[in-house]
């Protein structure tokens, strides 16, 4: 039986993976914090006495102050987090621009940073572990001709690379650090791809649904001997060629 007094935060959380994620953890018992630019405006979740939404760009210091200041006031307390909220292009790579490359950063690197740092001081006081889940891609491991996204993979790369990295620096402190690797998601990135297109890409032939990906978020959420794991829930496309 999950722990009613664990606060979780989530980042992106306002649909798609996220809100399935908050919905995940709150029919577990946990209190949760979510946020993304527009939380409160969120169609899939409302604000209840278990849920904070706080509103901002989780790329700011200033968001991550806030979500973290909500969490310890309301709920006393930050046992997990899920960096979730990230930002993603397909594009030839001589097509980024500048600007490309500095939303990816601030959206997928110091949206993780900032959240991250704050919450592992929070663990780090309360002296009772926690967990830090992240949200990256097959694609880092098996990339596809088809799927021009270079630019980006520097940035889920790099947060699988940080991964095995912190869960190293904090094992002693059994704060444990792994990742979610997801392949094609039915969730509002592809409303306008088909959907036989999508199948292809994946040895299964098969599309996650968020909720798919919620379950394995939840697993390495609750397994306390898994630190410095990267999950890949895609049908199998990391394996390789098909």
């Amino acid at each position: 039986m999950a722990n009613t007094q664990k606060t979780l935060i989530v980042t992106g959380a306002s649909q798609g993976i996220g809100a399935a994620v908050v919905r995940s953890f709150l029919e577990r018992g946990y209190n949760v914090v979510g946020t993304s630019r527009n939380a409160t405006k969120s169609v899939e979740l409302k604000a209840s006495d278990k849920l904070i939404l706080v509103d901002g760009d989780i790329g700011q210091a200033a968001t991550a102050q806030k979500v973290v200041d909500a969490a310890v006031q309301k709920f006393g307390s930050i046992n997990a987090v899920v960096n979730n909220a990230g930002i993603f292009s397909a594009k030839p790579f001589t097509d980024y621009s500048a600007d490309d490359f500095r939303a990816l950063v601030s959206t997928n690197l110091e949206g993780y940073i900032y959240i991250t740092q704050l919450a592992v001081k929070q663990m780090l006081a309360q002296k009772s572990g926690g967990s830090v889940v992240s949200i990256t891609t097959s694609l880092v491991k098996n990339p596809i001709g088809g799927i021009p996204a270079s630019v980006p993979m520097i940035t889920k790369g790099g947060l699988e690379a940080i991964t095995r990295s912190l869960a190293s620096e904090y094992a002693k402190e059994q704060i444990r650090f792994n990742a979610v690797a997801p392949g094609i998601v039915d969730t509002p990135l592809h409303k306008d791809n088909p959907k036989d297109f999508l199948k292809t890409l994946s040895p299964m032939g098969t599309i996650s649904t968020a909720e798919d990906i919620a379950s394995a978020v939840i697993y390495l959420t609750e397994s306390r001997q898994i630190t410095g794991e990267v999950l890949h829930v895609d049908g199998g496309a990391h394996n390789g060629k098909w």
